[in-house]
């Protein structure tokens, strides 16, 4: 063998490998298309809210999916620092937690000052506050939205394998350390994409499976409510519940 051949077989290795891990790596990033599928495939019906409580002409399961979905799109800088004067930060920074007040802004609701008084009226309920509720970082901490929605929302299965049971725009808990909003899309298996804010590049991915042990599992609907905590967004509340 010349070494014109040897040249010429070492470069096309070189390129196959080359071509081999820029693959791994997109797929690795979740750069690469798949395929997606949606409840109907499945012969899963879709179930949405029965309220609209913005009055937008969109139900609040659709408008909080939509919600979580333009975040994703946005893809906020993961940024968890404390912002104080209200505790939101920009819409283009955050993290986990952000993603589900958005998603509820999205609605019409101010899960804010929602989960606060939720706090302030009973204290007991909520360990990680320890008795010093602060309304600017409550509502983006994990561990205070997993009592929240578990007092506030409807508890399902924390199975993923039972497909049927997966709606979009329900909540998912991860442990107290993470959390999202289910998607409309589903992967081969009908297992529902997940829409939620770790700092990777793809926010809306096939990632229920993958982000650890499931700890809760909720769909919001505003008819279970405290008709005190129905608050909506940009409202005023009662002084006494400000810091």
């Amino acid at each position: 063998m010349t070494g014109k051949m040897k040249r010429r077989m070492f470069l096309c290795g070189l390129l196959s490998l080359t071509l081999l891990l820029l693959l791994l790596f997109t797929d690795f990033f979740g750069l690469l298309p798949h395929k997606t599928y949606t409840a109907e495939d499945f012969n899963i019906q879709t179930i949405k809210s029965t309220v609209d409580f913005n009055q937008n002409g969109i139900d609040d399961t659709t408008d909080l999916l939509l919600g979580a979905r333009a975040d994703a799109q946005r893809r906020p800088k993961y940024d968890g620092r404390y912002w104080g004067n209200g505790g939101y930060p920009p819409d283009d920074v955050g993290v986990c937690t952000d993603v589900i007040w958005r998603a509820f802004r999205s609605a019409g609701y101010d899960l804010r000052d929602m989960v606060d008084r939720d706090i302030r009226e009973h204290p007991e309920a909520y360990p990680r506050v320890n008795g010093h509720p602060d309304r600017n970082i409550d509502f983006r901490r994990v561990p205070n939205l997993l009592v929240f929605f578990d007092r506030q929302a409807e508890s399902l299965t924390t199975d993923p394998m039972t497909i049927s049971a997966w709606q979009p725009g329900d909540i998912v808990v991860f442990g107290t350390h993470h959390i999202g909003i289910i998607s409309d899309k589903r992967n081969k298996n009908g297992i529902p994409y997940l829409i939620h804010n770790s700092g990777q590049l793809r926010r809306e991915e096939d990632a229920l499976l993958s982000c650890g042990e499931i700890s809760g599992h909720f769909r919001f609907n505003a008819t279970r409510l405290p008709d005190d905590l129905a608050i909506p967004f940009d409202s005023p509340v009662n002084t006494s519940y400000r810091v």
